[in-house]
C-alpha cells in the first residue's frame, strides 16, 4: 500500500484536505492525488506482483519500497542478488517516473555490500541530477536499519524530443 508520511498523520491529512488537496486514502494512511498514477503504475507490474514489492512511502520527490525476502533465497540460503537489484531497479522506476514524463532505465549499477537478516528489503530512491533527456537516481536498500547495498540507474526520458540545433 502507498502512504504519504509525514510526522503528524491525521493532523497533516486535515491541513492537505483543508488546503484543497485532494488526498485518497490506504490502509495505512493517506497519499497525495499527485502520487496516486505512479502507485497505480506499480501496483499493476506483474513482475513487482510477483516479487511482493510494494510502495511504502512516497514523500519529496523520494519512494521507499519494501519487499519480503521469504522465497527469494540462492542455493547459499541467503537472499538472491537479483531479488536485491530488483528491489532497488522497481524503486528507481517509480521515482523516475513520478513526473509524469515516461523514463526508461538505459544503465544501471549495483553494489552489494553484505547479505541481509531475515525479514523485508526496503529501498529507498531518489533524484542525484536531471539534464533535458536524462535522469540519475540513487537507491540505498536496506535490511532493518543496515545499508546493504547501493544501487545508481539512470534514466532516458522517452516522452521529451531532442532540441534540434
Amino acid at each position: 500500500m502507498a502512504v504519504y508520511r509525514s510526522p503528524r498523520g491525521r493532523r497533516r491529512r486535515r491541513l492537505l484536505l483543508a488546503a484543497g488537496v485532494q488526498v485518497g486514502v490506504t490502509d495505512e494512511g493517506p497519499i497525495p492525488e499527485v502520487y496516486t498514477d505512479a502507485v497505480r503504475r506499480s501496483e499493476t507490474c506483474g513482475f513487482a506482483r510477483l516479487l511482493d514489492i510494494r510502495v511504502t512511502a512516497i514523500e519529496g520527490g523520494r519512494v521507499r519500497v519494501a519487499m519480503p525476502i521469504a522465497g527469494k533465497e540462492n542455493a547459499h540460503g541467503t537472499t538472491h542478488g537479483g531479488a536485491i537489484f530488483a528491489v532497488a531497479d522497481h524503486a528507481f522506476g517509480i521515482a523516475a517516473n513520478l513526473d509524469g514524463v515516461d523514463q526508461i532505465a538505459i544503465s544501471a549499477y549495483i553494489q552489494y555490500f553484505s547479505v541481509p537478516a531475515e525479514g523485508t528489503l526496503e529501498a529507498m530512491a531518489y533524484r542525484v541530477s536531471e539534464t533535458e533527456r536524462t535522469s540519475v537516481y540513487a537507491v540505498d536498500v536496506y535490511s532493518g536499519d543496515r545499508r546493504i547495498a547501493s544501487f545508481e540507474g539512470v534514466g532516458f526520458k522517452t516522452g521529451v524530443s531532442a532540441k534540434k540545433e
